[in-house]
C-alpha cells in the first residue's frame, strides 16, 4: 500500500524540491554511489603490495577484489525492495553507514581471511545503499532533467571504477602515516562519515510500498552464485582439481532451480527479484546482458592489467595508477558528452564504440605481450580504448532506464546493477584466472599472459557489440 508521497515531479522537469536542492540531492547520492563503485576497481593497483603485507595467494587476491562484489551483486534487488519497504532515505543512510565501517575494517585488517570477510560485509553496505541512488533519482527528476541525471549516474558507474586505478595508486604510494594499501580502505572513512551528516538533511523522505521480499529467491542465487565464481577463482591455483568441475555443474543446477523458484513465487503472488513485469520493460534483459558482457571484459582487464604494470614492468603504484590517467580522462568527456552527438548517429555509438574498444584492447595487449614499455604510443591506445568505452557504456545505460517507468525504478535499477556487478565478478574470476594461469615466473610469460588475455577480451567485446546493436534498435 502506498503512503504519502512529499513530492511530485512537475512540468519544468525537476521533482517539487527546488532545482538548487535537487542537484544537492543528485550530487550527494552520486558520490555515495562513486564511493561504492570505486571500491571495486581501487584495491586493483593495491594488489602487489596487500600480496607483500599479507602473503596472500593469487586466489586470495581474486577473492579480496571480488568478494565484495559478489555480496553487493546478489543482494542489490533486495536492497531495492527494502528501500521501498522502509523508504530510501533509510536504507541510504543504513548502509552508508556499514560501508563506512567495514571501509575501517578492512584498513585494520589483519591477515588475509579477515580482509576476504570484511570486504564481504563492505559490500552488503553497498547493496543496501546503491539501488536507492537510482530510485531517488526517478523520483526527483523527469524530463530533460531526468536524461541528464541518468547520464551522469551511468557515467559513475563505470567511471569509478577507472578512477579507482589512480586514486588506489596515489594513495599506496603516498604512504600516509604509513598505511600503505590500507589507506584505499580507509580514505572512505571520512568521506562516509562527511556524508552521514549532510545527507539526512538533504535526501527527501520518500514513497513507501508495502513490498514483499523474495527470501526463497535470494536463497537459490546466493549458492548459485557462489559456486560459479570459487571454482573460476580457485580453479587456477588448485590445478583445477574434481570438485572445481562439479561446482561448476551445481552452479549450472543452482541457476536452474533459481529460475524454477522465481516461476514458482510469481505464481503464488509473490514478488520475485526478477519480477516479469520489470523484465518485460523494453530492451531492459538485452541491455542487462550486454552490460554483463562489457563489465566482465572491463573488470578482468584492469585486473590483469594493474598486476602486469606493477609486476613484470617494474612500475610503482603510483606511475601504475597514473598510467591509467588516458584512458580515464577519455573515458569520462566521453561518457558525458555523448548526447552532443547527431541524434542521427547516436543509436551507433554503443555497438561502434565497442567495436573500438575491442580492437584497442586486442592491439595494446599485442603492443605489450614481448615486454614492451607502456610508451606513448600505447598510451595514445589507452586513450582510444577509453573513447569506445566511454561512448558505449553511458547511452546504453542512459537509455534503458529512461524507458523504465518510475515506479519500477528501484527493481530496474536493482536488475541493471546486478547484471554490471555479477559482470565484474565473472571478468575479475575469468579473465583474471586466464591471466594468472598464462603468466609464468618471468616478465616474457607474464607479458604473454597480458597479450592472450587482450585477445580472448576483444572477442568477448565483440559479442558484446553485437548484443548492444540488438538492445538499441
Amino acid at each position: 500500500m502506498t503512503r504519502t508521497l512529499p513530492e511530485t515531479p512537475s512540468a519544468t522537469g525537476v521533482s517539487a524540491l527546488s532545482s538548487g536542492r535537487s542537484l544537492t540531492v543528485l550530487a550527494v547520492i552520486l558520490l555515495g554511489q562513486f564511493m561504492a563503485v570505486l571500491d571495486a576497481s581501487i584495491v586493483n593497483v593495491a594488489i602487489p603490495s596487500i600480496r607483500t603485507s599479507l602473503d596472500a595467494s593469487g586466489s586470495a587476491l581474486q577473492l579480496i577484489v571480488s568478494g565484495y562484489v559478489i555480496s553487493y551483486a546478489v543482494l542489490l534487488v533486495t536492497g531495492a525492495r527494502l528501500g521501498d519497504k522502509v523508504g530510501q532515505r533509510t536504507m541510504f543512510l543504513t548502509g552508508l553507514a556499514l560501508f563506512t565501517v567495514a571501509s575501517l575494517a578492512c584498513g585494520l585488517a589483519w591477515n588475509t581471511l579477515a580482509l576476504i570477510v570484511f570486504r564481504f560485509i563492505q559490500g552488503v553496505g553497498a547493496a543496501t545503499m546503491v539501488p536507492q541512488v537510482m530510485t531517488l533519482i526517478q523520483k526527483t527528476f523527469s524530463g530533460g532533467a531526468r536524461a541528464r541525471a541518468l547520464s551522469a549516474y551511468a557515467a559513475v558507474i563505470s567511471g569509478a571504477m577507472v578512477v579507482g586505478q589512480i586514486v588506489g595508486g596515489l594513495l599506496v604510494s603516498a604512504d600516509i602515516a604509513g598505511s600503505g594499501w590500507r589507506g584505499v580502505f580507509l580514505v572512505n572513512v571520512p568521506i562516509g562519515l562527511a556524508l552521514l551528516a549532510i545527507a539526512p538533511g538533504v535526501l527527501p523522505a520518500a514513497v513507501r510500498v508495502e513490498r514483499k521480499l523474495d527470501l526463497a529467491g535470494l536463497s537459490a542465487l546466493t549458492p548459485a552464485v557462489l559456486l560459479l565464481v570459487l571454482p573460476l577463482v580457485l580453479g587456477h591455483e588448485q590445478h583445477w582439481p574434481v570438485w572445481t568441475w562439479i561446482a561448476l555443474v551445481c552452479a549450472a543446477i543452482g541457476f536452474a532451480t533459481f529460475a524454477l523458484v522465481e516461476r514458482r513465487v510469481h505464481r503464488r503472488g509473490g514478488e520475485p527479484l526478477f519480477s516479469d513485469r520489470v523484465l518485460r520493460a523494453p530492451g531492459l534483459v538485452l541491455v542487462a546482458g550486454t552490460l554483463f558482457v562489457i563489465m566482465a571484459t572491463f573488470s578482468g582487464w584492469l585486473f590483469a592489467t594493474a598486476i602486469h604494470l606493477q609486476g613484470p614492468l617494474g612500475y610503482s603504484a603510483l606511475h601504475a595508477g597514473l598510467l591509467f590517467i588516458p584512458f580515464g580522462g577519455v573515458y569520462a568527456l566521453a561518457g558525458l558528452n555523448w548526447q552532443r552527438i547527431p541524434k542521427r548517429l547516436q543509436p551507433f555509438t554503443t555497438p561502434g564504440g565497442l567495436v573500438l574498444g575491442a580492437v584497442t584492447i586486442v592491439l595494446l595487449g599485442l603492443r605489450l605481450r614481448d615486454g614492451h614499455a607502456m610508451g606513448a604510443l600505447e598510451l595514445t591506445i589507452f586513450g582510444v580504448t577509453g573513447l569506445g568505452f566511454g561512448i558505449a557504456f553511458s547511452p546504453l545505460m542512459t537509455r534503458a532506464l529512461s524507458k523504465v517507468p518510475p515506479a519500477l525504478a528501484s527493481d530496474a535499477s536493482g536488475i541493471l546493477v546486478t547484471s554490471v556487478q555479477l559482470g565484474i565478478v565473472v571478468g575479475i574470476a575469468g579473465f583474471g584466472s586466464l591471466f594468472l594461469s598464462q603468466a609464468g615466473a618471468t616478465a616474457l610469460s607474464a607479458a604473454h599472459a597480458v597479450g592472450v588475455t587482450a585477445v580472448a577480451e576483444g572477442i568477448t567485446v565483440l559479442v558484446a557489440s553485437v548484443l548492444a546493436a540488438r538492445a538499441v534498435r
